[in-house]
């Protein structure tokens, strides 16, 4: 039997791709505002920022502004409510956008955290603990999910990440459940990954945000 395609890490590099391509004022408000969601646990307020780096920052889709302007997304962090839900260890409780995210984020922040998600095929809770970055996931089984809506090598490239990938990067409890979930999404193309997997992809993906 053939082995399933491992899953492309082209999607989860490309934020900090992007992040390093941003101006100097553009990446030092994109550092301000990750550290703002780590700090309250909520979306900042833009008044707090200069405008046109807010409007590169959302160009390069590494925040995503709302109406009015609102922050309502900076990549791993989400400022509305998802079912990726991570505790900071001394930090507030925050939603990330996706499983990657959630796993990435205390890479970036130096930080231990447990996430708690769902299953999307059968609301199967799903926790994953991350110390001195040693993990724990419950089920033992559990996997991620990485693809896209379309070509999963070309998300994040010209359409905003929340649009084609953060829906289906997502927790399951086993492959089996990933794999029927998929099955039913012929739109949405991907592989499933081992949490080893997952976590490095998450790492790699944001643990150099806050730098530089």
């Amino acid at each position: 039997m053939s082995r399933p395609p491992a899953p492309s890490t082209r999607l989860d590099l490309s934020a900090l791709r992007r992040a390093s391509a941003a101006s100097p004022a553009a990446r030092a408000v994109h550092r301000a505002v990750l550290y703002a969601f780590a700090i309250a646990g909520d979306a900042p307020d833009p008044a707090r920022f200069d405008e046109v780096a807010l409007s590169e920052l959302h160009n390069r889709d590494l925040v995503r502004l709302g109406p009015g302007g609102a922050i309502v997304v900076a990549y791993p962090f989400s400022g509305v409510p998802t079912t990726h839900v991570v505790e900071i260890a001394d930090g507030p409780t925050v939603w990330s956008m996706c499983a990657i995210d959630a796993l990435g984020m205390g890479k970036m922040l130096g930080r231990d955290t447990v996430i708690r998600s769902t299953d999307p095929l059968t609301g199967e809770p799903i926790t994953v603990q991350i110390r001195d970055r040693q993990q724990t996931w419950n089920p033992r089984d559990a996997v991620v999910f990485v693809g896209a809506i379309g070509a999963a090598d070309d998300c994040c490239s010209t359409t905003p990440s929340v649009d084609r990938c953060c829906t289906v990067l997502n927790f399951f409890a086993n492959k089996r459940n990933a794999r029927a979930w998929h099955a039913a999404h012929p739109e949405v193309s991907g592989a499933v990954a081992d949490q080893a997997t997952a976590y490095r992809l998450g790492a790699e993906t944001f643990g150099g945000l806050l730098q530089g």
